[in-house]
This record gives structure tokens, C-alpha cells and sequence, in this order.
């Protein structure tokens, strides 16, 4: 090939690299940057060109890196370079993110050229993890389970002395010792039994069940109890597959979490109770919410309320772990529904933002089709499904793995994207006159626009453009709080490529 095929070849892999791709020349000036690279550090197509690589890197790295290359020059030390190492970036503005980095030589007309290869690590980060939360959990439950075994034998050991002890008649004021004893010790048999649920290994007394029933259920001792400045809606699903649970537990564990929305909900507010078939039947859906393939009854209980931290939402399902240890919390409440739902099989996810509330779901298998799904869509369902024609689709979502998977999702579906972290940046992208057909946004973000807000502006300033929103919360609860409009679609997440393809094809 001559020169100019070279050159062509060159800025064909450079364009196609789902990685970003920099060169730098030996004074660390960036030569040649990739689009991959652009929109992995914010900057706009070619005003990389000319400028440090340390622009690119938080400042404690930025001022190792020139003592680092160098040494590298001087020495010719390889170890320095041609390695791939873990490393952090900075975007334009400012976030700070996980980069696995390669570097590669070449010396042009005696010139020393650096060739970076950077992957984003942020997915994987996170997929780590949730790996890690998950085996803390388990580790913790093994443990737990071991302690409250034992502790309940020392339990019958002493419940059954202070009976003998009743049965042999004593003076009053002995019986009174004894029945404080006996007391202190049931609400220990209490706890250990509810510790053993958490590890999984509780006596669950499964049968066949409807959870609209056992909402009922539930709902009937909540009305009564929840107080008059709390709305309590309920959604059932007209035709519902059965499940198998454990009828007292599983009403135990709404109870439970309708008593965790109160509290968030300090001053009143409204939270909704809904059941309804799903299959997890794609494998993005199962990515999304780290469940199985396959049939389920899900429940979703979502609130108004505070909201949770990032911290109170990584530990949230840890025994003793509690937000409320000044109001008499013992951190059990959720440990308890999370071993009670993965011991009956089933799945628990949680979606919460401070100041907007929180949604759990509780995903229970099927007994009807259980098998059906396996992971992807069959053939003749993925040529049935409508696909685009390579319109715009602008996608608004503040999780960096979330956005990842929707971009994929929609490019999947024959769409081109154009993607942005929050309201705020996306407003500005469409004022700036980036061509979009379609706002994909998710409803609650960091900035000045959330969901709602950013769908009013589009609809004044660009009433050409289509709009659809998603969220993980049970949007009519916080739609009057955000300023909801009648005319708001909304895809409620997880959602399948299906439901995705089908509300793109009907606004495009």
C-alpha cells in the first residue's frame, strides 16, 4: 500500500475504535485524538489537538507524568511505557473516572511519538462492585446464621429453666423477675429468627399464593396503622401468574417496607403498591436489574419520601446497618426482606435519589412459564421488532453504566445517538443545533432541569422533537412534586428492548 492508503487505513481504525485512541509527540502534546477520545473526556471533535495530555488527568497524576516520561527518554526504560496499568481521567468538567491505559512507541523521522489506548472503566468498576456487595452480604448471612443458631439453643436452654423455674412455685416478686426474664429472653428468640431469615435459613412454610391477596392482606392492617396523612394506591394487574411464598413473611416484608416509606415521608405523603407479571426475557433487562432470566411476579412498592444516600443504598440491606438508630432502628427490617425474597428464590432491586423517593421491587418467580425465557430474543422476535432508520436519538441519563446500556439499547434498535449526562448539557447540545429527532431522558438528574423540565423546554423551543422519559420511581407519585405534564410519556424502568423498540417506532 503507499502512502496515502496508509493514511486512510490509519484514519479508518482510528474513527471505528470504540476506545479512545491519543497520540502525543515526546513533549506530551496531544498530535491526533479519535472521536471515541472526544467523547470520553466532554471535548468537542479536534480541540484536543495541541494541547497537554495532562489536561486529561486528575493534577496529582499530571505531575508524575512528566517525571515519568522523562526518566522514560533518558533511559529507554520500557517498564515505563508499553505496559497497560490502571489509571484515572478527568473530563472537561472535571469528573474523575477509571481508565485502563495502554502506551505504545514510535520513533518517526528520529522523532519519539506515544500512542495511548484508553478503555473506560467505569462499568466495570461498578459490575465489581455489585459482585462485592453481594458476596459481603453472603459472607455476612453465613456468619449471621452461624451466631443465631447457636444462640438459639442457648435460648431454649435458658427459656426452658426460667419455666421450670414458674412451673415450681416462687413468691410474687420472684415471678416478676421470672417473667422479665422470660420476656428479654422471646424478644431474643424473636431476633434470632429474624436474623436467620436474613441468612436464609429461617423455616419458610412455602405455598401457592396471589400477591393481590396478600397485598389485601397487608393493606388491611396498614390502613389502620399508617396514620390519615399518608395515601396508600394500589395498581393490581388484572390477570397475575401465582407464585410460591411464604404467606406470613412475605406480608412481614411489606409491612416492613410500608413502614420504611412513612418514615421517609416525615410529613405525609403518598406511596403506590403495585403487581404485575414481567419476563426478564433480553439480556438487557437482565444486566439492568442483575436478575435471571425468566418469568416473575414483581411487586414494586415506591414512595415519595426523602430519599436514600449513594451509602445508605449500598449498605441498605445489611444487617444492623441503619439511618435510624436515633429513632429506635435496628437495621434488621431490610435485612430481613432481602434473605426472605432471595430464600424464596426470588430477586430484590432498589432505585432511590435523595429528595425523590424511593422504589423497591421485589421480583418473585412464576409458576406458570417459568422456563419460557432464556436470556435472548428469539429470532422471529427480534425480526418482528420495529426498528429505526437511523434517526437522531438523544439520550439524558446521569448514571454513567445506565447511559452505557441506553445508548447500546437504542443503537441496537437502528437508531444514531448523541448523548448527554443530565438536563442541563442536553438543553445546551439542542440550543447549540445538534440535530435530534427523539429526547430519551431520564427523569430525575443532577441540575437545574430534571426530566419534566427538560421535556417543557424541548416542547417550546423544538416543538419538532418527540420526547419520551423513564424512571425507575412510579412517576405519578412524584409527578405533581416534579412538575408533571398530562402530556409526559413514560417508560417505566427495567424495561425490555421490546417496549423500548415499540415507544420509539410510535413516536418516530
Amino acid at each position: 500500500m503507499d502512502h496515502s492508503q496508509d493514511t486512510a487505513l490509519l484514519t479508518a481504525l482510528m474513527e471505528a475504535a470504540a476506545d479512545a485512541i491519543i497520540v502525543a509527540d515526546d513533549h506530551g502534546m496531544m498530535q491526533r485524538t479519535n472521536p471515541a477520545a472526544d467523547r470520553l473526556f466532554g471535548y468537542d471533535e479536534g480541540t484536543l489537538i495541541g494541547q497537554s495530555v495532562n489536561l486529561l488527568m486528575p493534577k496529582v497524576l499530571a505531575d508524575l507524568h512528566d517525571g515519568f516520561m522523562s526518566h522514560h527518554l533518558k533511559t529507554g526504560e520500557k517498564r515505563i511505557i508499553g505496559i497497560g496499568r490502571d489509571v484515572e481521567g478527568q473530563r472537561k468538567d472535571g469528573t474523575v473516572f477509571p481508565l485502563h491505559l495502554s502506551v505504545g512507541r514510535a520513533d518517526i523521522a528520529g522523532t519519539p511519538m506515544f500512542i495511548g489506548i484508553l478503555h473506560n472503566l467505569t462499568a466495570r468498576r461498578a459490575a465489581q462492585e455489585a459482585l462485592a456487595r453481594s458476596q459481603r452480604l453472603d459472607a455476612v448471612g453465613q456468619l449471621t446464621g452461624g451466631i443465631a443458631h447457636d444462640f438459639n439453643n442457648l435460648l431454649t436452654v435458658i427459656i426452658g429453666n426460667l419455666e421450670l423455674l414458674q412451673m415450681r412455685g416462687v413468691d410474687e416478686r420472684q415471678t416478676d423477675l421470672i417473667d422479665d426474664a422470660l420476656a428479654s429472653a422471646e424478644l431474643g428468640a424473636d431476633l434470632t429468627s429474624r436474623l436467620l431469615v436474613f441468612a436464609r435459613k429461617g423455616d419458610l412454610k412455602p405455598t401457592r399464593a396471589d400477591l393481590r391477596q396478600q397485598c389485601r392482606d397487608a393493606l388491611a392492617i396498614l390502613r389502620r396503622t399508617i396514620g390519615e396523612r399518608y395515601t396508600i394506591r394500589t395498581e393490581f394487574a388484572k390477570t397475575l401468574s401465582a407464585v410460591m411464598v411464604d404467606p406470613v413473611q412475605l406480608q412481614s416484608a411489606l409491612i416492613n417496607l410500608a413502614l420504611n416509606a412513612r418514615d421517609a415521608m416525615p410529613n405525609g405523603g403518598e406511596f403506590l403498591i403495585s403487581v404485575a407479571d414481567v419476563r426478564i426475557d433480553d439480556e438487557y433487562m437482565a444486566q439492568e436489574t442483575d436478575i435471571e432470566p425468566g418469568d416473575y411476579v414483581r411487586l414494586f412498592i415506591s414512595d415519595d419520601g426523602e430519599g436514600m444516600s449513594i451509602n445508605a443504598q449500598r449498605r441498605a440491606f445489611e444487617p444492623f446497618f441503619t439511618t435510624k438508630a436515633d429513632k429506635g432502628g435496628t437495621g434488621l427490617g431490610l435485612a430481613m426482606v432481602y434473605g426472605f425474597v432471595r430464600q424464596s428464590g426470588g430477586h430484590i432491586t432498589l432505585y432511590s435519589e435523595l429528595g425523590h423517593g424511593t422504589s423497591f421491587g421485589l421480583y418473585f418467580p412464576a409458576l406458570k412459564n417459568t422456563n419460557a425465557a432464556k436470556g435472548k430474543l428469539s429470532e422471529a422476535e427480534a425480526s418482528d421488532m420495529p426498528l429505526g432508520t437511523g434517526q437522531v436519538v438523544l439520550v439524558v441519563e446521569d448514571n454513567p453504566r445506565v447511559r452505557k446500556l441506553s445508548l447500546e439499547r437504542v443503537r441496537d434498535l437502528g437508531y444514531k445517538t448523541e448523548e448527554a449526562e443530565n438536563g442541563d448539557e442536553a438543553f445546551a447540545l439542542l440550543s447549540a443545533g445538534a440535530q435530534v429527532d427523539l429526547v430519551f431522558s431520564d427523569l430525575v438528574m443532577p441540575g437545574t432541569l430534571n426530566g419534566y423540565d427538560l421535556a417543557a423546554k424541548v416542547r417550546q423551543e423544538f416543538p419538532h422533537i418527540k420526547i419520551l422519559l423513564t424512571s425507575g420511581y412510579a412517576s405519578d407519585v412524584i409527578s405533581g412534586k416534579m412538575g408533571g405534564s398530562a402530556d409526559d410519556r413514560i417508560l417505566h424502568k427495567p424495561y425490555r428492548q421490546s417496549e423500548l423498540a415499540e415507544r420509539l417506532q410510535a413516536l418516530l
